[in-house]
């Protein structure tokens, strides 16, 4: 089975997060493993969201990947999305970018290290909830102890020169605001309206976003300029920098209030903020707290801006790596999303993200990847790989 075939099989498996059933996807990459030699651990959770690990663990070289894909309706997509298709020198459908398609490769590259006739030195991760929380997922995995501390590589979607050695901070905050009712033909002149207390929140927001944070490191801030030219060719978005130094926001989801002509008592606003580098976490929280005096905020999840060093072992054998394959100047970035990279560098694995992909279609309708991209993903993971060997 070539690469492609294999992604196109992983796509036709449904994975969707939510409702997160992974059992399926993960039997099949274990008959794969299995058919390799490949010792391997299923790590169950409940409502079917298994995660597959190497057992016992070797501890030199570590590839992660995530499993799971995000929902998909057939409005709109000009092939099912659920169909794997194979055409135009693409796999089509959700999840082929993120990240089945990383998935297969990691899968290929060890394979074919096994039939040159090597001893595999890399241990592998696949995991079920990367799309919603990870609890269930890496989390589980780091807490059950069962990997050791070593080099990453987490398959995510990348620019093909460009490996992702960092990622911006995160703050999700659940906010519980408290109103007095009154009857709205009152409104202002009588009652707190909950609602409002929110709006006024998301008027502090809107200001902190126009704050401009910087590390003190200048190595790092050199990267994040370096990374907001390269991500704004990518993306078409012209203030990449913007996105990388500033506060981001999204009010994701906000209900609250009784009836129309009631003074709203209650209003709940879900926000998901991310973090540049040179910003303090606590800090942050603390001011945000203080601009919602009626309000009850707490941490859904939380965590700093990450990064590995561009100097590490690790990212320089994956730049060598993918300069050998791409014939072209490979160079690091950092990104404003987050991802399982996080819990790994909280857990003291240097982790670099570098993977297949057409990343402008990644969580898109007709979201594919191009067989080019899979053949040479593979190719730089069986580098990698024939690295370690000799370590």
């Amino acid at each position: 089975m070539n690469v492609e075939d294999l992604c196109a099989a992983l796509v036709r498996i449904r994975s969707e997060n939510p409702p997160g059933d992974t059992r399926d996807i993960i039997g099949f990459i274990r008959d794969f493993t299995d058919s390799l030699g490949i010792a391997t651990r299923v790590i169950g959770r409940p409502g079917g969201r298994d995660n597959l690990v190497s057992h016992p663990a070797k501890g030199r070289l570590l590839f992660c990947g995530h499993v799971d894909v995000v929902p998909a309706l057939d409005d709109g997509w000009t092939v099912d999305p659920w169909g794997g298709a194979i055409r135009d020198g693409k796999v089509w459908g959700r999840g082929a970018t993120d990240m089945k398609g990383g998935c297969a490769s990691v899968l290929v590259a060890c394979r074919d290290f096994i039939d040159s006739g090597g001893e595999l030195p890399a241990d592998l991760a696949f995991v079920c909830d990367e799309e919603t929380s990870g609890r269930h997922g890496i989390q589980a995995i780091l807490s059950s102890h069962c990997l050791v501390p070593c080099d990453t590589i987490v398959a995510e979607p990348t620019p093909a020169l460009s490996p992702n050695v960092g990622q911006k901070g995160l703050m999700r905050l659940c906010c519980r605001f408290r109103g007095e009712p009154a009857h709205g033909s009152l409104y202002p002149a009588k009652g707190v309206s909950a609602v409002m207390e929110a709006f006024s929140l998301l008027d502090f927001i809107r200001e902190l976003h126009e704050r401009e944070y910087s590390p003190s490191d200048p190595a790092l801030a050199r990267i994040i300029s370096e990374s907001s030219t390269i991500l704004k060719e990518l993306f078409a978005i012209e203030d990449t920098r913007t996105v990388l130094s500033h506060v981001m926001y999204n009010p994701g989801k906000i209900e609250g209030g009784e009836k129309a002509n009631i003074v709203a008592q209650q209003c709940s606003l879900e926000l998901d903020l991310r973090i540049p580098w040179g910003c303090s976490l606590p800090g942050l929280l603390d001011e945000i707290r203080r601009h919602a005096p009626r309000g009850e905020i707490s941490v859904t999840n939380i965590s700093d801006p990450s990064i590995t060093p561009p100097d590490s072992p690790l990212v320089t054998r994956l730049i060598e790596e993918i300069e050998k394959v791409h014939s072209g100047h490979a160079r690091p970035i950092v990104q404003w999303a987050a991802s399982d990279a996080r819990y790994l560098r909280n857990a003291g694995f240097p982790v670099v993200e570098y993977g297949p992909g057409e990343i402008r279609t990644l969580h898109a309708i007709d979201e594919h990847v191009t067989i080019e991209s899979l053949e040479n993903a593979t190719r730089v993971y069986k580098g990698m790989i024939g690295r370690y060997a000799m370590i």
